[in-house]
């Protein structure tokens, strides 16, 4: 059965961020780690850590003091990391904690205004 993506939310702290209308890439295959010895007739690799690469998540503006945006710029000093859960139409979902970093995209004439959340990693993406 195939679902649509724009059943998928993102979720801070158990709250839903509105308007959500991109997901990044989620997961990543570890590094390459060269183990090759000189009496090995071949290379050989070990796995390393893995690196996310920039998590970037783009949405529709909401404007207001609690909209999508303000929500989501005010976290950028939190104290507290706060835990971010994608969660997809099968209830298949990731979370990680991390700080956001917002910014507004580009402004066009008849454009959406839209901006986006880059997440910092605090921790692994576990799949939930």
């Amino acid at each position: 059965m195939a679902f649509s993506a724009n059943q998928t939310e993102l979720l801070c702290n158990g709250t839903p961020i509105p308007l959500l209308m991109e997901v990044p890439e989620l997961g990543g295959a570890p590094e390459k780690i060269d183990v090759t010895t000189l009496g090995d007739s071949s290379k050989r690799y070990i796995p390393g850590i893995r690196d996310h690469g920039d998590l970037v998540f783009k949405f529709l503006y909401e404007s207001g003091a609690a909209g999508n945006f303000r929500t989501l710029k005010n976290l950028e000093d939190a104290t507290v990391t706060p835990v971010f859960r994608v969660v997809y139409p099968d209830n298949t979902a990731h979370e990680f904690t991390a700080i956001p970093s917002v910014k507004m995209d580009a402004g066009t004439i008849n454009g959406a205004l839209t901006f986006s959340a880059t997440m910092m990693l605090q921790s692994d993406i576990s799949m939930v």
